[in-house]
């Protein structure tokens, strides 16, 4: 065997085939002591809604509910309930605009990730 590994004695007990990989990938997990805070974000991605309503915000900050669910051909209480979660999550920004509320996003983390999937600004 190599690595000082050992056969298995049981049918729970792995094989090791590289103790340097092994401690390297738990060394990677024990690094990331945020993990749950990432686990949240990218469910809150997951969501074809959600995403598409940061999407629309991303391209058209200071959006109100009812345009942002015209664009997308959403209900207004769908997208309010999504924007609230957004909000609570703190990547969505609300401002009073008269009698009308609009929302822009509000986090340099989710904007850079928006990027990557290829969205662009209003030119």
């Amino acid at each position: 065997m190599t690595d000082g590994s050992r056969m298995p004695d049981g049918p729970d007990e792995q094989r090791i085939f590289d103790a340097h990989h092994v401690e390297q990938a738990r060394a990677a997990v024990d690094a990331a002591p945020e993990l749950g805070h990432w686990v949240r974000r990218f469910e809150l991605l997951g969501d074809p809604t959600r995403l598409q309503i940061l999407l629309g915000m991303h391209r058209a900050p200071g959006i109100c509910v009812s345009d942002l669910a015209a664009a997308l051909s959403m209900s207004q209480t769908a997208v309010s309930q999504a924007l609230r979660l957004l909000r609570n999550q703190g990547w969505v920004a609300v401002e009073r605009d008269g009698k009308k509320m609009t929302y822009r996003l509000d986090d340099e983390i989710v904007h850079r990730l928006l990027h990557d999937l290829g969205a662009t600004h209003a030119h």
